[in-house]
């Protein structure tokens, strides 16, 4: 299965879960995360198709780096993370800031502001 806006695009990649930022607080279904879990725990956990279709990841260039948005793919992110994974397979859709900003409106400019991180055993800080 594949979404609209990423149904033409081929290339999949792994993104480190810190690497990408999710604006939208989810809503989830334990239940559906259990189930995408054990999908990925019957699968080899080095193959591309592990079972899951991968999240569809926004891609701003800005200041000669690369920021990734996701803002669906909340279950699949969680069974991701809950697994073990250190990386998240994604499809990556090029967007230019003005595309972003149709995404999340007058929250825009705190977008690309770094992440703080206050001591080695803190959690990262979303902006």
């Amino acid at each position: 299965m594949t979404s609209i806006q990423t149904g033409n695009l081929n290339r999949i990649q792994f993104l480190p879960f810190d690497s990408i930022r999710r604006p939208i607080v989810p809503v989830l279904d334990e239940a559906k995360i259990e189930r995408m879990i054990e999908t990925l725990k019957t699968t080899d956990p080095e193959a591309l198709d592990d079972g899951l279709p991968p999240i569809d990841v926004l891609m701003v260039r800005k200041n000669g780096k690369s920021w990734y948005f996701g803002f669906g793919g909340c279950h699949r992110f969680q069974a991701y993370q809950r697994t073990g994974k250190k990386t998240v397979k994604c499809k990556i859709v090029p967007v230019t800031e003005s595309m972003l900003k149709m995404y999340v409106g007058g929250s825009f400019d705190n977008m690309f502001k770094e992440r703080v991180v206050e001591s080695a055993d803190a959690q990262v800080t979303p902006a």
